[in-house]
């Protein structure tokens, strides 16, 4: 990269593209970004577009049917709560002893980076507003190992979400590796008639069951050591809202370096509880 080169506005929809194919519990299928307004800093807000329920009437085919209903607004507002950034610089030398181009590699790891802080963030904001909950901190759900036990919990987790009247489209459970390797040992899960893995997948995505796209990640929420908080729902319960902001190239004055500095702002909310369910559950 040079600095005469250098167009904020490109960098910036490049860091966030990156940025987004490594986001787990903040993708799309997970979140929804069903927001208007335009995201310049933290501290800015924006208008998360709802509407009420809509009635459901009986026809008549003599008086026919009614006036249409005006729908209430239900619209909330996002605020941006969270600003992350990144400062790195690469040497001249460093930069001219290399074939590897430094500063795009750089830049992958710093939208990969960001993202993992976003996941993180995410992750326990559908944790504190989760509307239904299965097991608690000091009363886990222990699996030792048994794969029954581990489709036991998952049906208890598709019960839950069935009776809050939850869509069956596009339900997902996110998980930890320990978690993982105890499903992949289920026949359900590893017979692809069952586990119905095929077509496009989600940024972590490791196979189908029971109507859930089954996803791992690291940052599965796990308070004091041994408490993993598994979240499962559909992407109506959380809005997820970000931009990466005010991408910069500079030189900096000590150095002989070229330096790039950019600024991830985001926020999340809840606004249908109803559509997440934790499981506190912890390896034997």
């Amino acid at each position: 990269m040079t600095l005469t080169n250098f167009i904020g506005e490109v960098w910036s929809a490049q860091i966030l593209q990156n940025l987004q194919k490594s986001l787990v519990y903040g993708q799309a299928g997970v979140i929804n970004r069903d927001y208007e307004g335009d995201i310049k800093g933290k501290g800015d807000t924006v208008r998360i577009t709802a509407h009420g329920p809509i009635t459901i009437d009986n026809y008549n085919k003599v008086t026919g049917i009614g006036d249409p209903e005006d729908l209430d607004d239900a619209s909330t507002v996002l605020e941006i709560d969270q600003a992350k950034y990144f400062n790195f610089r690469i040497d001249d030398i460093d930069a001219a002893q290399t074939n590897v181009p430094l500063m795009e590699s750089a830049t992958r790891d710093a939208a990969y980076r960001l993202a993992d802080a976003a996941d993180q963030y995410v992750a326990s904001v559908m944790v504190a507003q989760a509307g239904n909950a299965i097991g608690a901190d000091g009363s886990d759900k222990i699996f030792d190992g048994s794969t029954d036990l581990v489709t036991e919990e998952l049906l208890e987790i598709k019960q839950k979400l069935d009776e809050a009247n939850v869509p069956f489209a596009g339900r997902f459970v996110i998980v930890p590796p320990w978690l993982t390797k105890m499903l992949l040992q289920e026949d359900s899960v590893i017979n692809p008639i069952w586990s119905g893995v095929e077509g496009a997948m989600l940024n972590g995505e490791i196979a189908k069951l029971f109507g859930f796209s089954i996803l791992q990640s690291n940052n599965v929420p796990n308070s004091s050591g041994d408490h993993y908080k598994v979240i499962a729902g559909t992407s109506r319960a959380c809005t997820f809202a970000d931009s990466v902001n005010d991408t910069e190239a500079y030189r900096p004055e000590k150095f002989f370096a070229d330096a790039l500095r950019g600024l991830h702002c985001y926020g999340a909310k809840v606004i249908d509880p109803s559509c997440l369910c934790v499981l506190t559950c912890a390896p034997s």
